[in-house]
This record gives structure tokens, C-alpha cells and sequence, in this order.
């Protein structure tokens, strides 16, 4: 075993503000002889609401930080977003983190092989949005062959123009880009630090970008709640 991490610092406080549940003080008071069920504690606590925690990541500040997801600790902190869908609740905590999500215009998608299949239904949902698909060829193959509309664009390696040209010329609003292994992992690098430099908004998996198609249906709930109120709707 090479550690027991309790996540006391990020965790613990996100799902206690999330349910109700002042997990800290439970924990405490069972740690000095109390029992959950002298707690009122039996059982779980199901909210009737969605919370969504994200990281806030320093890259705009930072623009030669690689934003690809690692072992390494890149976030400088966290913000919740809460809703009656999940689709709001993802919007709002986007929103809080600085994200930007567009409405419309264009979406590069460019993914690793195991990742087409999933591509077919994320271009269809995109394009069902009012985007505009382009792809690099492999990825483009798949969607065309799903009767999808969508224009190639050369990967950096197969000659200009080429994506990082279309970031350059701004011609690119949304970036859906998955990859596997260390060669393909560093040829994508030139488009994640332009991206970042640019501030188009991009993505890294599969989940995440279907996540931001579930906000994009929620962007005008602005609804705003007291947590206290929503504690209130959740069963003992």
C-alpha cells in the first residue's frame, strides 16, 4: 500500500456542501466514540439536484503548460456548479471556471482509434448544435461514413494548412482532440499550447466533450439557489 488518502481537503468538503452532510463533524464525533445511527445517519443521502465539481487550471496564465491530463497536479482550485439537470449543473461549472462554451461555429475533432466509434455520436450531437464539423482524416472517415457532414484538415506532420494554422487564423471555436501514446501525445502538443494561447475552448476526452453537448442545452438556465434551500430538499 503506497498511501490512504481520505481526500479531506477537495473531496470530503465538496460532497458534504453538496448533500447537507457535514461529513467532517460526522467523522469527528465517530472517531471519538459516537455511532452513525446516534447521528441520524442510516443510510444514503440522494439529492433531487446535480453539483458537478471542476478543476480551475492556470493555463492562460501559464500557456506553456501542457493542459493533456497526467499524474500531475495542474489545478489551482475548484468551483461547484449545481442544477436540476445535469447539463446545468456542468454549464454553471464551467462557467465558474473560467470556460467559455460557444454556441456555434466550428469543432475540430481529432481522436485516438478507440475513441471513433464514440466520435460518430459526439459529431452528431455537435452538429445537431449548429457547429460545423472538421476532422483530421481518420477521425473524418469515420463521421463521413455515419452520413455526417464533415471537412478534412491536415494533422501538423501532413503539411499546411494544418490545424494549428486554423487556431492561428481563428477559424476554429471548439477542439474535441483525444490521444494515445507518447508520439501522438507530443505532435498534439503544438495544437493544445495554441489553443490554450487563443483561448478556444478544448477538451481532451470523449466524456467531457458529450458533458459540454448536455451544457450547451442549459447555457440561458440562470437559475440561482441558496444551498441551505436545496439541503432542505434532500431525505434524511
Amino acid at each position: 500500500m503506497l498511501e490512504v488518502n481520505p481526500r479531506a481537503s477537495r473531496t470530503v468538503p465538496f460532497v458534504s456542501k453538496a448533500t447537507g452532510l457535514a461529513l467532517a463533524k460526522v467523522a469527528a464525533r465517530v472517531m471519538a466514540g459516537r455511532k452513525l445511527a446516534d447521528l441520524g445517519i442510516g443510510g444514503e443521502r440522494i439529492p433531487k439536484y446535480y453539483s458537478v465539481k471542476e478543476a480551475v487550471f492556470p493555463f492562460t496564465k501559464f500557456p506553456e503548460a501542457d493542459p493533456i491530463l497526467g499524474p500531475e497536479m495542474k489545478s489551482t482550485g475548484e468551483v461547484m456548479g449545481t442544477g436540476r439537470t445535469f447539463g446545468e449543473a456542468y454549464a454553471k461549472s464551467q462557467s465558474a471556471s473560467g470556460v467559455t462554451l460557444p454556441r456555434s461555429g466550428v469543432c475540430l475533432i481529432s481522436v485516438r482509434e478507440r475513441d471513433k466509434s464514440g466520435a460518430v455520436d459526439l459529431a452528431r450531437r455537435i452538429v445537431g448544435h449548429g457547429f460545423e464539423i472538421v476532422a483530421t482524416s481518420g477521425t473524418a472517415a469515420v463521421i463521413e461514413a455515419a452520413g455526417i457532414a464533415c471537412r478534412r484538415v491536415n494533422k501538423v506532420r501532413e503539411g499546411r494548412p494544418h490545424i494549428v494554422d486554423m487556431i492561428k487564423n481563428d477559424e476554429i471555436d471548439l477542439i474535441i482532440n483525444t490521444t494515445e501514446g507518447r508520439q501522438a501525445t507530443l505532435e498534439s502538443n503544438s495544437i493544445r499550447r495554441e489553443a490554450v494561447y487563443r483561448r478556444v475552448t478544448y477538451y481532451t476526452t470523449l466524456a467531457a466533450a458529450l458533458a459540454t453537448c448536455e451544457a450547451l442545452d442549459h447555457l440561458d438556465e440562470v437559475g440561482v439557489n441558496r444551498l441551505q434551500d436545496l439541503h432542505g430538499e434532500v431525505p434524511a
